[in-house]
């Protein structure tokens, strides 16, 4: 296993962000409904509804937008580990997040125009 150390690495890293971003939302990680929305919206929000989110003066807004994003970097950093042969993980929100997004993924894409 040697050498793929910065995986796990990466994932620790990302984790303590996504931890900050969620106790800034108040995130519940226990409720699986409440992860499961934010990582729904999350999968499925518009680049342009993400970027606007980045660039909002609202503090909580802002964070949303920068789960969002660390939500890919989060997807990015496994399916690199996967092509090297490394199941990568990081603690407990990482675990709890990487089930919802999976799930989420899972669901029918929303149509254009619904929701945010």
């Amino acid at each position: 296993m040697s050498g793929f150390g910065h995986y796990e690495r990466s994932a620790a890293e990302l984790e303590r962000e996504i931890v900050i971003r969620g106790i800034v939302l108040g995130l519940d990680w226990g409720n699986s409904s409440q992860v499961r929305a934010l990582a729904r919206e999350a999968l499925f929000c518009a680049p342009e509804r993400r970027l606007a989110m980045l660039r909002n003066p609202d503090r909580k807004e802002r964070a949303r937008g920068e789960l969002f994003a660390f939500s890919g970097l989060m997807l990015d950093v496994m399916r690199q580990g996967a092509q090297a042969g490394v199941r990568v993980s990081a603690g407990k929100v990482w675990e709890t997040f990487e089930r919802a997004l999976a799930a989420a993924s899972r669901e029918p894409r929303p149509e254009a125009g619904a929701g945010k």
